[in-house]
């Protein structure tokens, strides 16, 4: 089933807005990947959205413009987890206002004695993007809530899926944009501070591996298929899965480096290269298929009655800082 107006307005976002992220190619591929992938006792219904799923998937780069500035301010760090700017913070922590708080303070105490490091502690140059996966995870289970709901009482679910779908654009986008390595860390743009081995500090390095690549490869869905896999993530904790899955992507940032240094990513036959971007997306799209089947499993349950609840004063996460305990 095709949704020829909201499609073709997902398609004209991917027109108007700059390279932010893995291109408009491998963006609509994940996405679809995933949505392919989704297996029978999962949220089928979501094979109905996924042209406009597809045609929107670079969305929220949209949302990044100079002119709209509120927007960008709140939506800018949702698209990078740059590690190395916080190996000072440990655990992280499970609340996106917490995270911004520690940032502040440790910016406090080195702005004097480390200016340099300080301009870049703070939360635009160290992002957000598990805690933007998190909330468009947890706002999924509740639109899947309301499709359960409707399709029980034997009413018309075609609202409540395509609120799914838009969730699913928003979590597929993040999920997306964490799979590429010089998302997780600071050298996104070419590489910053000591340089032993030469690698480029050209910042075009980020669009031509994840754009001009990636086109000039022909990536497509069939290309992922294979490796997916069977659904994982049935169980345990999605926050630490997410960071977990973030460390792994990002563990592969210098070798992006390395193949760059080949070619600059003009081969497209470059077998390792293709190879990293395969194992990229598939990823990406492993992960994206496994929490929407996920968020469809807990959709299943009512929600979970938090007692005290976190605005309660007397919740011992309760933080007074952030008037609210994390979850």
């Amino acid at each position: 089933m095709r949704f020829p107006v909201i499609a073709a307005l997902g398609a004209l976002a991917l027109h108007s807005v700059a390279a932010h992220a893995w291109g408009g190619t491998a963006h609509a591929v994940i996405d679809r990947a995933a949505i392919e992938a989704i297996p029978a006792d999962g949220p089928v219904f979501l094979r109905k959205y996924e042209d406009y799923i597809g045609a929107s998937a670079s969305l929220p780069d949209s949302w990044r413009g100079d002119d709209e500035n509120f927007s960008k301010i709140e939506e800018d760090p949702n698209h990078g987890w740059f590690r190395e700017q916080f190996t000072f913070l440990k655990p992280i922590p499970r609340s996106r206002y917490e995270f911004v708080l520690a940032l502040y303070k440790h910016y406090e105490t080195i702005k004097d004695s480390d200016p340099a490091t300080a301009a870049r502690t703070n939360v635009r140059w160290t992002g957000t993007l598990p805690y933007a996966a998190m909330e468009a995870y947890q706002r999924l289970i509740t639109c899947m809530r309301y499709v359960r709901k409707a399709n029980a009482e034997g009413g018309d679910a075609s609202v409540p899926e395509q609120h799914c779908a838009f969730q699913v654009i928003r979590l597929g986008h993040y999920i997306g944009d964490g799979a590429q390595p010089l998302h997780d860390s600071v050298n996104s743009d070419g590489w910053r501070g000591d340089n032993p081995h030469d690698y480029t500090r050209d910042r075009t390095i980020h669009g031509r591996f994840e754009s001009g690549f990636v086109d000039g490869m022909k990536l497509t869905v069939a290309d992922l298929a294979p490796r997916i896999g069977a659904p994982g993530h049935r169980e345990g904790d999605m926050f630490e899965a997410i960071l977990a899955y973030l460390d792994t992507a990002g563990d592969k940032m210098e070798q992006v480096y390395k193949l760059e240094k080949r070619n600059h990513f003009t081969n497209f036959a470059d077998h390792d290269t293709r190879e990293m971007v395969y194992v990229q997306t598939s990823s990406g799209a492993a992960m994206l298929r496994d929490m929407i089947c996920r968020a469809w499993a807990q959709s299943a349950a009512p929600p979970v009655k938090v007692v005290p609840a976190p605005l309660d004063f007397t919740n011992p996460k309760f933080n007074p800082e952030t008037g609210s305990a994390p979850g």
